[in-house]
């Protein structure tokens, strides 16, 4: 490695780009391409970037795995940044192994830390901790080990440990300020302040409450009925019934639950769930066979009662109830949620974070667009999509499985 490479590669572990660029921007040679593409990812030019780095993996060719697996790596860096979910995983894994086989063990573990963060976006926190178990006790440079715990934090976070995602913030800023970056250094402060921001609103029948999310924990830990809206569920304790692809029942429950302790006119329970302001007897038909079925769901929890009027929630014993809304509420509040970190996400990887069809998600996006709540750059396979930050609170109960129920 000559003078200007080595020169190079120091500034870019310091998060130095422009004094990187200094030193290997007019050379065309593969490791100079390679350092060009890092320090054009570190400014944002992530195209750029890219097509740097493949420039760089094809002029290593085979007869220099290593490097060209480096760049791989790099690649699936910027590929992260892009939100290009797609064909991440078998490539890192084949370069992760090169990596580990030719000792270069910061670079294996970088492989595997980009895994992980592909599925805390994706939302697939079960993987997601598995995936990063294996880095567990794992003797990690300070800048890998600061977007580990940064990656350890959000996954507790996204489950709702509030104390173990203190924990990791307090280690990922420890090693943050011992490696120098300050980008890490800034994310990790990032992440701590989030967590005193309002995540939720519990509707009391007079009011609202907002919440943090050590507050939703506490919540979601009682004994009290919650009829959670940021995840679509009922619960009260351990007990958890996901409502998500159930909607009908999911706004029984939540219409009876707004008017407890009291009940609920029948004609206004049809409006609200089925959307008709003219209710017939086959809308009150309807409503009977729901609520049988709601009933039985939840029939270790509560009970519905029928009144002169309509129909009431009883929780059983001495629960009360709680009702739990997002910060944002309505049909697309997960997608804005997602495209609030800023980044530029193309409807293939929303379609894949939110399990949903890219033409559904296609047509949510043209509608929010209309709204002027986001805005499309590129055109046709390049087009991606961005929205301004949410800001004022957190977003964390809004995000895919944000919340694993128990």
């Amino acid at each position: 490695m000559d003078s200007l490479i080595a020169a190079a590669a120091r500034a870019l572990a310091a998060g130095d780009s422009l004094g990187a660029l200094q030193h290997v921007a007019l050379r065309d040679d593969p490791p100079a391409l390679a350092l060009r593409g890092i320090a054009m990812a570190q400014l944002g030019e992530h195209p750029r970037a890219r097509e740097l780095l493949k420039r760089a993996a094809r002029a290593f060719g085979s007869r220099e795995e290593l490097a060209r697996a480096r760049c791989i790596v790099a690649e699936a860096e910027v590929a992260l940044a892009l939100r290009d979910l797609q064909g991440l995983p078998r490539a890192l894994e084949q370069a992760a192994a090169r990596l580990e086989a030719g000792a270069d063990r910061a670079n294996a573990l970088h492989a595997r830390l980009i895994v992980v963060r592909r599925l805390l976006l994706l939302g697939r926190l079960d993987d997601a901790a598995a995936a990063l178990a294996k880095l567990n006790g794992q003797d990690l440079p300070p800048a890998l080990l600061a977007a580990a715990e940064m990656a350890s934090a959000e996954l507790a976070l996204r489950s709702l440990q509030t104390g173990v995602a203190r924990n990791a913030l307090a280690r990922a800023r420890d090693a943050a300020a011992r490696a120098g970056v300050p980008a890490l250094q800034a994310e990790a402060a990032e992440a701590r302040a989030a967590m005193e921001r309002p995540a939720a609103r519990r509707i009391h029948p007079d009011r609202e409450q907002s919440l943090r999310l050590d507050e939703v924990e506490a919540l979601l830990a009682s004994d009290t009925l919650v009829i959670d809206a940021c995840r679509r569920g009922i619960g009260a304790g351990d007990r958890w019934h996901p409502l998500a692809r159930r909607p009908v029942l999911f706004a029984l429950a939540r219409a009876l639950a707004e008017s407890w302790p009291g009940d609920i006119d029948r004609n206004e329970l049809i409006a609200s769930v089925f959307r008709t302001e003219r209710p017939d007897e086959s809308h009150r038909a309807r409503l009977r066979v729901e609520i049988g079925r709601l009933r039985a769901l939840i029939a270790p929890l509560a009970t519905i009662s029928a009144s002169e009027r309509g129909f009431a929630l009883v929780p059983q014993g001495a629960r009360r109830v709680a009702v739990l809304v997002p910060p944002i509420d309505g049909e697309q509040a997960s997608l804005l949620a997602i495209l609030a970190d800023g980044a530029p996400w193309p409807s293939s990887a929303l379609a894949l974070a939110l399990d949903a069809s890219q033409r559904t998600v296609q047509r949510a996006l043209v509608e929010l667009e209309a709204e002027g709540r986001v805005r499309s750059i590129g055109k046709a396979r390049s087009q991606r999509w961005l929205a301004p930050p949410l800001t004022g609170f957190t977003t964390h109960l809004l995000l895919p499985a944000g919340l694993p129920p128990g």
